[in-house]
């Protein structure tokens, strides 16, 4: 079983998808399980164990009946993808390379914690992302 299932619900697939084909083979070195784009669904995992899932933001709408609810519209992100790497200057100029956009620059975050180091992104299709290294 896996402990965490990182699932983010999207709205551009295409875009995402290719974000994280990129990204992940960049950071991870490793090719996605699966990617159905009539389904809205890819994941890639490391191991046996999930290390993301995209997933149509309108596809689990129509799964738990919310489909005629307007679409969140909020300024605010309501969620942020954490991944934890070994470097994170060379993460964000990877995930930059691949279309991310940097929010927060590269530094060290000793109030957060000791040696902890981090980046914040949004990447292309708008996940907000942040890397950290401790």
């Amino acid at each position: 079983m896996d402990a965490l299932y990182p699932r983010l619900l999207i709205d551009d697939f295409d875009t995402a998808a290719h974000f994280w084909t990129e990204a992940l083979r960049d950071l991870l070195g490793i090719e996605p399980v699966k990617v159905l784009p009539a389904a809205g669904y890819a994941n890639w995992d490391v191991d046996g164990q999930a290390v993301l899932v995209l997933y149509g933001r309108r596809t689990i709408a129509r799964v738990i009946g919310t489909g005629d609810l307007p679409s969140p519209a909020s300024a605010q992100d309501t969620a942020m993808l954490v991944l934890r790497v070994d470097d994170v200057d060379d993460a964000t100029r990877r995930l930059t390379d691949h279309g991310a956009t940097v929010l927060a620059e590269p530094q060290d975050r000793p109030e957060w914690g000791p040696g902890l180091r981090s980046a914040h992104l949004r990447t292309p299709d708008g996940t907000l992302v942040e890397l950290q290294a401790y």
